[in-house]
């Protein structure tokens, strides 16, 4: 009887099929899985950068978009930045991002700090109030009614204003706010610290995570702002990248140019194309690596108590 029971036991407590050590054949799979995947996010990378840099001839040759380089043709670029057009558009877009970056961070920290501390007031109806927005999204006539009756449009605060804050953002961070213990608070009030004291040399320097990916957050939407710029923007000077990259890809070129009218001849269409997508996603993938590390621990850790 005994003996029976070790057995029904020890048969209980096998582990689960998923937490068993991987096979060779299963670990060839994911191999061969992540491979596929890497190759499709690379392979449309690098044609896009390929064909930027090909002459005509060699984009006529493969009949469009380029996998195997044949030369460097930077025509392409010369002719996109000779224009200002692009030149300009990127120092709105830049303009946009690290102002707009700047002030989102700041009202999402001082809101998710005042709303995950559980006795300050109002703090539950201020939370239902910040969710609404998040549940029912605010109509386009409205939107475009305010925006235009304080006097933004066609300024970068309209585009830098109305997503100023995340309730998405919020909440993650108000989540992470809440799993600091709340005897490093306590002694720091017992200290005699204030509010903005405690957050800025307590709450600040352990939410360093979660404060990097969502300002990626927020970054990566300034930088991709297209709708708003469409509303709001009608000055070809103040359209941002998003706006001029429309033009590029819809017509060849930038808004309001003529390559054929002054005589010039200008690169192939394709490769002009590709040159203003290199020169939109350049900036976002060249600041993604040196935060990436914060990534999955801010989101996961943010989302715990959201």
């Amino acid at each position: 009887m005994t003996t029976l029971i070790r057995r029904a036991s020890g048969t209980r407590s096998r582990r689960p099929v998923w937490q068993e050590p991987p096979t060779p054949v299963g670990q060839g799979l994911k191999a061969v899985a992540l491979t596929l995947l890497v190759a499709g996010v690379l392979f449309p990378l690098w044609v896009i950068l390929v064909t930027s840099l090909s002459s005509r001839e060699t984009i006529a040759r493969a009949g469009g978009l380029v996998v195997v380089p044949r030369g460097i043709d930077t025509s392409a670029y010369e002719t996109i930045f000779a224009g200002g057009a692009v030149t300009r558009a990127l120092w709105i877009s830049t303009l946009v991002t690290v102002i707009g970056t700047a002030i989102a961070l700041t009202v999402t920290v001082l809101a998710a700090y005042g709303l995950s501390r559980p006795g300050s007031l109002g703090h539950r109806w201020l939370l239902a109030y910040f969710l609404i927005p998040f549940l029912v999204y605010p109509p386009l006539v409205p939107r475009y009614l305010v925006v235009t009756g304080l006097g933004l449009k066609d300024t970068i605060w309209a585009l830098v204003l109305p997503p100023a804050i995340s309730v998405f953002n919020l909440v993650v961070v108000r989540g992470f706010f809440q799993g600091i213990p709340s005897e490093l608070l306590d002694s720091a009030r017992i200290d005699g610290a204030s509010d903005f004291r405690t957050l800025a040399r307590i709450v600040l320097p352990l939410s360093r995570a979660v404060i990097a990916v969502v300002g990626l957050f927020y970054a990566v939407s300034y930088w991709n702002v297209w709708f708003d710029a469409l509303l709001f923007i009608d000055r070809n000077d103040m359209y941002p990248i998003q706006r001029v990259l429309q033009s590029y890809l819809l017509a060849g070129q930038a808004p309001h140019t003529s390559g054929a009218s002054s005589g010039v001849t200008m690169p192939p269409t394709e490769a002009i194309k590709m040159a203003v997508v290199v020169l939109t996603v350049a900036p976002i993938v060249a600041v993604y690596p040196f935060i990436q590390r914060h990534f999955v621990k801010g989101v996961l850790i943010g989302a715990v108590k959201g």
